[in-house]
């Protein structure tokens, strides 16, 4: 099939993406940037260079490979990413924040390891998936290697511990696991299994206990346990119909915890209203669309998982970040793609974006 060019939709939906998100940025971040470095723009400059500026540059190279090279060095990725995830746990390496061990400080720059894993083992499992395409509906063949594989990778956010990125991971990993030819049945038991697991993960730390007795009674201890959701919900509120303007948030200024990471949905919902709210979901609707239209069109079995993968990947994280916030789904500390300050989450998304470029070229006409 011929090449053509990639697909403009995605590419200027996600520009749109990132333009909103460094003007979010820049407002949440200033009241606590400007008491900690003694400037309101330092997170605004850091997102700026080690989100955009890296992951733009990263998004336009990764366009220019062809995503048939990604099959082959795929093993060589994912084995990289487990060993910068053991990085975590040595001492002096492993940065620890508000009770998990999340970041690698590589003494110049420090970065999140676990959004380099979401990405390589979703193109793993892709060329996996596309090698073993008459054997995914076997138990023996199909089934119990991703298990296998799943509780690998599972095991290293366990222990950081950083249950929502193992959540959207799995999620993802499940409905590409279905895509790529695994039977109902087994999808049904995965899904069982991985009940089991979060209810595990929930008996065995109190704080997730009460983040799911906030999530089926919000107005539970709200000066306590209930918090974050309490005032994500003032946040929400008040924004009305058009919100109250850029940079006129009230809850950014030590009120709702985390505003320019987890929390960054309700200063948009604050300062955009409901107007500025439907207008960014449906940018991640239409991200959606671009990428589950480049998937069906793609003519090789490997590009049309990897394209699904990555695609779900970002859908679910967003769907999760805002459900949580608007108490549709209980909370789980996920940052919101392309939105959200964070220079490793912001780079990795712009880099799968590139290569969903890339597959786009290969397509039939969108």
């Amino acid at each position: 099939m011929r090449t053509h060019g990639a697909d403009r939709i995605l590419l200027v939906t996600t520009f749109l993406l990132v333009a909103v998100g460094l003007f979010i940025v820049a407002s949440a971040s200033s009241g606590l940037s400007l008491k900690e470095f003694g400037t309101p723009y330092y997170f605004f400059i850091h997102q700026l260079v080690a989100g955009a500026g890296v992951g733009l540059s990263l998004l336009f190279v990764m366009r220019m490979i062809p995503f048939q090279r990604w099959k082959r060095v795929a093993p060589f990725l994912l084995i990289g990413s487990i060993f910068l995830m053991a990085l975590l746990f040595i001492p002096g390496i492993g940065i620890a924040h508000g009770g998990a061990t999340r970041w690698v400080d590589a003494k110049f720059f420090t970065f999140q390891p676990s959004e380099i894993l979401k990405f390589t083992f979703l193109l793993y499992l892709a060329s996996w998936l596309a090698a073993k395409k008459k054997e995914i509906g076997t138990m023996h063949l199909g089934l119990m290697p991703f298990l296998v594989m799943m509780g690998f990778a599972g095991a290293f956010l366990v222990l950081e511990p950083d249950v929502g990125t193992l959540g959207v991971l799995s999620l993802s990993a499940a409905a590409l696991f279905f895509l790529g030819g695994g039977r109902l049945a087994h999808l049904g038991l995965i899904i069982f299994l991985g009940l089991l697991v979060l209810g595990a993960l929930i008996y065995t730390e109190p704080y997730r206990f009460s983040r799911l007795a906030v999530f089926l009674n919000p107005s539970l201890d709200t000066q306590g346990i209930g918090y974050q959701l309490h005032q994500s919900f003032v946040a929400i509120g008040s924004g009305g119909l058009a919100g109250k303007g850029f940079g006129f948030s009230f809850q950014k200024l030590h009120l709702l915890p985390e505003p320019a990471s987890d929390s960054v949905f309700a200063i948009v919902a604050e300062e955009s209203g409901f107007v500025g709210s439907v207008i960014l979901l449906a940018l991640f609707l239409v991200f959606f669309w671009r990428g589950i239209m480049i998937a069906q069109k793609s003519k090789d079995q490997f590009a049309k998982l990897l394209a699904s993968g990555l695609t779900l990947l970002v859908f679910m994280q967003a769907v999760i970040n805002t459900g949580s916030l608007l108490g549709l789904l209980p909370l789980t500390g996920i940052p919101l793609p392309f939105i959200s300050y964070g220079g490793t989450s912001l780079a990795m998304h712009l880099a799968q974006v590139g290569i969903l470029l890339n597959i786009s070229k290969h397509t039939q006409k969108l």
